[in-house]
């Protein structure tokens, strides 16, 4: 249930509520997520703007900060009872302004693009959403809630989002991802582990004292790549296709002169619906173990490491159907259904029991030297945002 909380009158005015202009405000405040880069700014500044603007139109609004300094907001506008709630789930926080070409916080407008840190990697989301809720609010008297999730740290950990659904939920849910307004209904999962073979260290000088363990380690290095050629080979989810392993890090050694006594591989594991993190450590170790048998003096620890459960959704569920009727109205035709490598917090809301999809913006530059928002896609996702709140909450 939604927690009951008195919310403050206020005029609901969205003539002023343009999505690229609000656009333009998110990308002007520095939201750097501190767990990617030390020293960042995190989500305390953006926050504060979302939860003023949201406030401004009517809306109550939570703010929640388990972790100090990594705020993410809950905003609701209260339906009059009857209807299906709806969230929407965006993340407040972005990558690095390292490296970027030009000004990272200065929205720059050129051929129908804007460009700057955040605009699809999301925050041109975060102002739809924003926009599209204040519109379909405004002027209608929807049966059901209407709730905005502007969460925090999605870029490292997604404790944002899973502190939001410690306390909200809701029937229904919208992760507006940026996805070339095409319909994106399953993603990826993911699992890390590290695998430190043991080796013995000694003098170069005395091989018969030592024992290599980075040589030990290039058995298992060859072990990964026929297990990832075998999975290639594998069942196949009909949009992801299967999945995958590679080594991501390597450390090992002390000096020129000294037989390593340890060597560590950090491993990536991506997970399609179906795998589980406890599949994948089976798996892992049954290849370690026969390498145990046949290796000479091969001995490792396997440890378990941060992992994320893929995401697929049902595509008959009336989130789906009813965003999907709004997108082709929009679109002028059908939208393009699909699939992302990529992990997002859809999987958190859809092990929460919310049924989700993820809908967004066209651009490009997610992560990159330059990032840019299609602005006509954001005048389309608002729409059908608008369109699709209405109708669902209604």
């Amino acid at each position: 249930m939604i927690p009951e909380t008195p919310s403050t009158p206020a005029t609901r005015d969205p003539q002023d509520a343009d999505p690229g202009r609000l656009l333009a405000r998110l990308i002007s405040i520095d939201s750097v997520n501190p767990d990617l880069v030390p020293g960042g700014a995190g989500e305390t500044v953006i926050a504060d703007f979302c939860g003023e603007w949201l406030n401004a139109r009517g809306f109550e609004v939570h703010r929640l900060e388990k972790r100090p300094g990594r705020p993410s907001l809950v905003a609701i506008a209260r339906g009059t009872g009857g209807g299906r709630s709806l969230m929407l789930n965006g993340h407040l926080d972005t990558v690095s302004l390292a490296g970027y070409d030009g000004d990272p916080l200065d929205p720059q407008i050129r051929d129908g693009r804007m460009y700057g840190r955040g605009t699809f990697d999301m925050k041109g989301g975060i102002a739809a959403m924003m926009v599209a809720a204040a519109r379909a609010t405004a002027h209608v008297h929807l049966r059901g809630d209407v709730v905005l999730a502007c969460v925090a740290d999605e870029e490292h950990g997604s404790s944002g989002t899973e502190e939001v659904l410690e306390s909200f939920t809701a029937d229904a849910a919208i992760v507006a991802e940026p996805s070339h307004l095409e319909v994106t209904l399953a993603h990826k999962g993911f699992a890390w582990f590290d695998v430190e073979i043991e080796g013995r260290a000694a003098h170069g000088s005395r091989p018969e004292l030592g024992l290599d363990a980075i040589a030990k380690a290039g058995h298992f290095l060859v072990a990964l790549e026929e297990l990832g050629q075998r999975l290639t080979r594998g069942p196949a989810h009909p949009l992801l296709g299967t999945g995958t392993v590679h080594a991501s890090v390597i450390r090992g050694g002390e000096e020129p002169s000294t037989y390593p006594a340890q060597c560590r591989i950090t491993l990536e594991r991506r997970t399609v619906p179906g795998e589980s993190v406890d599949r994948i450590e089976l798996e892992l170790t049954a290849v370690l173990d026969h390498l145990a048998i046949a290796v000479p003096d091969f001995q490792y620890r396997l440890t378990r490491g941060l992992h994320r459960e893929p995401f697929d959704a049902d595509p008959h569920t009336p989130i789906v159907r009813t965003l999907t009727r709004h997108a082709e109205k929009a679109l002028g035709h059908p939208p393009v259904v699909r699939a992302e490598p990529f992990w997002t917090d859809c999987a958190l809301l859809d092990r929460a029991g919310i049924p989700c999809l993820l809908f967004g913006v066209d651009g490009e530059g997610a992560h990159a030297a330059t990032e840019y928002v299609d602005l006509a896609s954001l005048e389309i996702l608002t729409d059908v945002l608008t369109g699709t709140i209405a109708d669902f909450c209604s």
